[in-house]
């Protein structure tokens, strides 16, 4: 079993208050959830209305899979207009991280 996570720093658009912030970080987080089957949250700078951290975390039988999902998961928070992906972090846990 492999686990792949992602940690996303985003820094948004034209956002003028935490209301606005949600309406732009939400669609995100339900499209990653929906079209890529991940695990994802907002997982920092909660009180910051410019700044979001996205997290996300995928599960595989297989490391090339695993890096398939993730790399479909970057570009489609990289494509997105709303949004400049400041920086990316990516970590890889396989099956001798876990004691059985």
């Amino acid at each position: 079993m492999y686990v792949g996570t992602l940690s996303f720093d985003l820094l948004l658009g034209d956002v003028r208050s935490l209301k606005e912030k949600r309406s732009v970080v939400r669609p995100i987080i339900a499209e990653l959830r929906r079209v890529h089957a991940v695990s994802a949250a907002e997982t920092g700078d909660q009180d910051l209305y410019r700044r979001a951290r996205i997290g996300l975390a995928a599960v595989s039988g297989d490391t090339g899979h695993l890096t398939d999902v993730l790399d479909r998961c970057e570009r489609m928070v990289a494509a997105r207009p709303e949004v400049e992906l400041l920086s990316v972090r990516r970590r890889f846990h396989g099956g001798d991280d876990w004691d059985d």
